[in-house]
């Protein structure tokens, strides 16, 4: 599968998922003062943006490091991005977090693993194998995905009341299900490169 800047973009904003963020955020930034909430939202953004760019430049010489292939982070990504898409689809009651937090939230659970998890940083690494003469693409693709997922984040409880919370659910549903069949297609490529190295 080639990717372009327009399909590497709607890849990213469907791992990113800002929308099925949505109540992660909300919960989380609960016991945050309301006039510093998004202060704190463009901090984690910015946090995750900065994660995955250093994945996207690095990725490759870590890649050489560990002595992996183009072929097992395809396979390995299809396969995390599999689970993570289930998730999505079939979510757990207490939540990605598992817990409230006390405290102003700092790094995780918002920059990692919500927008910068590993189903992302595994794609941004793919990307670049694939292509690294396009990292100028990537990085914009990932620009404009961070960008979508800070605005969409601000406006996050406006959202939540404009739409309701069961639509958000199903707007989650309806992403994991796309990522699920992509998660399928890195997989069975991945298989098909493996055949004819035999």
């Amino acid at each position: 599968m080639q990717y372009t800047f327009l399909s590497a973009t709607v890849l990213l904003i469907l791992i990113t998922d800002p929308l099925g963020n949505i109540p992660l955020f909300i919960n989380a930034l609960r016991n945050v003062a309301r006039e510093r909430r998004p202060k704190v939202i463009l901090r984690e953004v910015a946090i995750a943006f900065v994660i995955l760019v250093i994945f996207m430049i690095a990725g490759d010489t870590f890649l050489r490091m560990m002595h992996l292939t183009d072929l097992s982070l395809r396979l390995a990504g299809g396969i995390v991005l599999f689970l993570i898409a289930l998730r999505m689809i079939f979510p757990h009651a207490e939540g990605p977090s598992g817990s409230e937090p006390l405290s102003e939230p700092l790094i995780v659970p918002l920059a990692i693993p919500a927008l910068a998890g590993p189903s992302a940083i595994a794609t941004v690494m793919l990307l670049t194998s694939h292509a690294p003469g396009k990292m100028f693409e990537w990085i914009g693709a990932l620009t404009v995905t961070m960008a979508v997922c800070a605005i969409v984040l601000l406006l996050a409880e406006k959202i939540q009341r404009w739409i309701g919370a069961r639509t958000v659910a199903a707007f989650e549903r309806l992403m994991g299900l796309v990522l699920v069949a992509i998660s399928v297609e890195m997989v069975l490529e991945g298989i098909r490169i493996f055949a004819r190295q035999l």
